[in-house]
């Protein structure tokens, strides 16, 4: 990342307000770079921007390289002629502060379904001419997944390994019916990516113009039920019937006395090593055709990562075994030359996992809510940090910054006060000014923290598997003064874009 001070917002755009149900890539999304500019913040921090998986994660998607088509906006299929007015009366069970997934979902798939159908019936030359070079030039990825989906619907969402033998094992002639087979759906998930990519590239050249960049994510696992493992089960550690032999997820940690069991398989890093990681650099090219700088999710597991048999319920029986180290980011850096990227070094980070972030200048994260209670050395006080770093108040697995002081305990309390020289009553603007105030290169801030709200806003608890990835804001409970009081702090810290 350039050294240069700056700062942002962390946002996923579900959280975006709009009329159908869920934040999406319209008129909301180019308002929240507007209010940005005007807030003097340079970032958007949007976290995975695939479709959702179990629990509504994006950190489970079906795929590594497609968009999450629930984030279409369904105004520009009406402009386009595929959607009429009718078709976009809003659902009763919508909700402005809260994304209800089980009423979303199937609405909005359905008005997708219908401006697919008009479009094939009704595409323009010029419509039909920017569709095929969108799948031509994304072919490598888009051919797999637009199949798999449509598979995956037609099999009831079951694994891919309980699919008939030959499109498990992806047999040629058996894949070759599918495709005639299922032709519609594929054509449907092809013309949903294309809209996807279309319109997110829109956004953020309206962001550049805005002066804003986009940062993104690449979890460092993906989901079994996801076009890349069936496509390629020779990267991955699967048994002889395709099934994952050991799963991701990190030990007993501050967030979960039992560990994170996230069931992702891991990969077979000596087959990526065998092919010069050429899976890995596809992946992150991709993620740069769509973001600016790229957050890499569980950095420290390109050091050493936690194994856990498949057979065990929870994270707490596992081994560490070393992952690629440098030999990756090499080969990246090879192909793609000087990235940005952020390395999430949270958890147990030990020397080599520090020696590996530094090597490649990657800037780590320091997180204000982790810095108090444990004395001055504690690494995520503000004095404690280094230029090469990105502050954040809290992150998306964090509670809010209020939720987490009302939960804290009275020393984390007594120690926050006495640091920041305050009396606790605001302290999401607190721990704001501290994170403008730390050497740190960059500070970024949940949206819930700038608003000030409690835990019923957090956006995730790790660990949990469902009622969280639904938290929505609204206008109307912004008003002017952040972005002036944001605005304010840059200039006064030396952050102003």
């Amino acid at each position: 990342m350039t050294p240069q001070r700056r700062s942002g917002i962390l946002l996923h755009p579900t959280s975006l307000p709009g009329p159908f149900g869920s934040g999406d890539l319209g008129d909301s999304a180019y308002h929240f770079v507007d209010w940005l500019s005007t807030a003097g913040q340079s970032l958007w921090q949007v976290l995975p921007l695939g479709g959702i998986g179990p629990g509504n994660s994006p950190y489970m998607s079906s795929s590594a390289f497609a968009g999450n088509v629930l984030l279409l906006d369904l105004l520009d299929l009406q402009r386009n002629g595929w959607l009429d007015a009718e078709d976009l009366v809003p659902d009763a069970g919508f909700s402005a502060q809260h994304l209800n997934y089980a009423a979303v979902v199937p609405w909005r798939m359905d008005r997708l379904a219908r401006a697919a159908a008009r479009f094939g019936a009704t595409a323009t030359p010029e419509q039909q001419a920017s569709h095929s070079d969108f799948c031509q030039h994304h072919a490598d990825w888009l051919d797999t997944y637009a199949l798999f989906m449509a598979l995956a619907e037609h099999h009831g969402w079951q694994d891919w390994c309980e699919w008939p033998d030959g499109l498990a094992r992806r047999e040629p002639a058996a894949l070759e019916r599918a495709r005639a087979t299922h032709a519609t759906r594929v054509a449907f998930w092809k013309f949903c990516q294309w809209r996807f990519f279309t319109q997110w590239a829109r956004l953020r050249e309206h962001a550049h113009a805005k002066g804003v960049q986009i940062v993104g994510d690449a979890p460092i696992f993906i989901a079994y039920q996801s076009a890349e493992v069936w496509a390629r089960p020779d990267l991955f550690d699967l048994d002889a019937q395709g099934r994952a032999r050991v799963v991701a997820g990190v030990p007993p940690d501050y967030f979960s006395a039992t560990g994170q069991r996230w069931g992702n398989p891991l990969y077979r890093w000596e087959a990526h090593a065998a092919e010069g990681y050429a899976w890995w650099i596809a992946r992150i090219r991709r993620t740069f055709e769509l973001v600016d700088v790229v957050r890499i999710d569980h950095f420290r597991g390109f050091a050493g990562y936690w194994e856990i048999p498949a057979s065990e319920p929870t994270a707490e029986k596992g081994q560490w075994l070393p992952g690629p180290g440098a030999a990756l980011f090499d080969a990246i850096g090879a192909a793609l030359g000087d990235v940005a990227i952020i390395a999430e070094d949270l958890g147990e980070v030990t020397p080599d996992v520090e020696a590996l972030r530094r090597r490649f200048a990657f800037p780590g994260m320091r997180i204000l809510q982790f810095a108090f209670g444990s004395g001055s050395g504690n690494p995520f006080l503000p004095h404690n940090h280094s230029r090469d770093a990105v502050v954040y108040t809290g992150t998306h697995d964090n509670d809010t910054t209020r939720g987490w002081w009302d939960s804290a305990s009275e020393a984390e309390r007594a120690h926050a006060r006495d640091y920041l020289g305050v009396d606790g009553h605001s302290i999401h603007w607190d721990l704001i000014r501290a994170a403008y105030a730390s050497v740190a290169d960059t500070a970024i801030h949940p949206m819930q923290d700038v608003l000030g709200l409690g835990t019923e806003c957090r956006m995730n608890l790790p660990g949990q598997p469902a009622g969280y990835w639904a938290w929505r804001f609204d206008w109307s409970q912004v008003g002017p003064e952040p972005a002036r009081h944001l605005a304010h702090l840059g200039q006064l810290y030396g952050r102003w874009r």
